[in-house]
Order: C-alpha cells, then sequence, then structure tokens
C-alpha cells in the first residue's frame, strides 16, 4: 500500500513546514494593518424592567 509509505510525503511536509516558517511567514508578519484596533469606551444603557399587564 503506497499511502503508508512515509518516505516521499514525510519530506514534503517538512520541506512545505520550513518553507513557510522560514520564507512566507516573515513576510506577512511584516505587514502593518492599516486600521490598527483602537479602545472604545463601553457605554452602559439604564434598562427599564418590563411591567406584566398580568400581574
Amino acid at each position: 500500500m503506497p499511502q503508508l509509505n512515509p518516505n516521499p510525503w514525510f519530506f514534503i511536509m517538512l520541506l512545505s513546514w520550513l518553507t513557510f516558517t522560514l520564507i512566507i511567514q516573515p513576510k506577512l508578519l511584516s505587514f502593518i494593518p492599516i486600521n490598527p484596533p483602537s479602545i472604545k469606551a463601553s457605554t452602559t444603557t439604564k434598562t427599564t424592567p418590563w411591567t406584566w399587564p398580568w400581574t
């Protein structure tokens, strides 16, 4: 059964992870976001309890 032979597939997986880790990831992390997140002040609204007509 060739799918159980890890010899070629392990090398391909290792090579792809090394490519991602060493080449692609530093390029992606160097981007600066256009809209950086800002801290908004949380506003609390005063709620009134519901008055039930049958009580």
